[in-house]
Order: C-alpha cells, then sequence, then structure tokens
C-alpha cells in the first residue's frame, strides 16, 4: 500500500471519497502508468516523472488541494470561480467538491511544470 492509500484508510468514508476522486482524476489526466504515490513536504502525494504533482489532506475546516506551485491556481483561476484559493492552495468541502474539468486542469498546469521548468519562470513574468 502506498503513502497515499494509507493516509486515506484513516479518513471518513466522505473525505476519503472526495480525497480518492481528486488522486483518481489527476492520475487518469496524466497517465495513471505515468504516476506514482509517494511524499513531498512531508504529504502525501501523487508523483509525476519523480516529482510533486499533487496533494489532497483533509484541515480541520476544508479539504486543501496543494500543487506544488504558486502559479496554478492562477493559471486555472476561471474553473475555480466558488472555491476558496489563494497562491499554492485550494480549498473545497466535500459537499461541494471540484469539478472534474477543474481537477483535470490543475493537474495538465502542474504537469506542465515539470516537463518544462521555463512554463514557471515565464508565469512569475
Amino acid at each position: 500500500m502506498g503513502t497515499i492509500d494509507d493516509y486515506v484508510a484513516g479518513l471518513d468514508p466522505a473525505d476519503r471519497a472526495a480525497i480518492e476522486r481528486v488522486y483518481r482524476i489527476a492520475a487518469e489526466t496524466v497517465g495513471a502508468d505515468e504516476t506514482a504515490q509517494g511524499t513531498s513536504y512531508g504529504m502525501p502525494a501523487l508523483l509525476y516523472r519523480d516529482k510533486a504533482l499533487i496533494s489532497v489532506m483533509r484541515a480541520k475546516k476544508h479539504i486543501g488541494v496543494y500543487p506544488f506551485s504558486g502559479h496554478v491556481p492562477d493559471t486555472v483561476g476561471a474553473l475555480l470561480d466558488g472555491y476558496d484559493h489563494e497562491k499554492g492552495t485550494i480549498r473545497f468541502q466535500p459537499e461541494h467538491p471540484l469539478t472534474d474539468a477543474a481537477i483535470a486542469a490543475i493537474a495538465d498546469a502542474r504537469r506542465a511544470e515539470i516537463d518544462d521548468p521555463s512554463v514557471r519562470r515565464r508565469a512569475r513574468g
């Protein structure tokens, strides 16, 4: 069992389902055979090319999505209307989950940064 599996095993069913869904859609978006479970910054994370793609964790008052990039939330901002987000963090509740399109866009944007680090430099301006 990988680190994501270990983490979600201890969650209540609603949180577990919401978090597993985000990981599943992110993995499907970049290619499940291209991803692996791991950790980054002490958090369970989905890895792509051995780099952190996304982490999803339950916090006290929300579920947090961490794309390991301060630029990704801005890049996909149009798909995050109605969700609290700021540099490096996107927050949601299980009863108001992120859309499939938003999750896929987050994974795509982070994958683009991993594939081509100059994407991040260009985003900084």
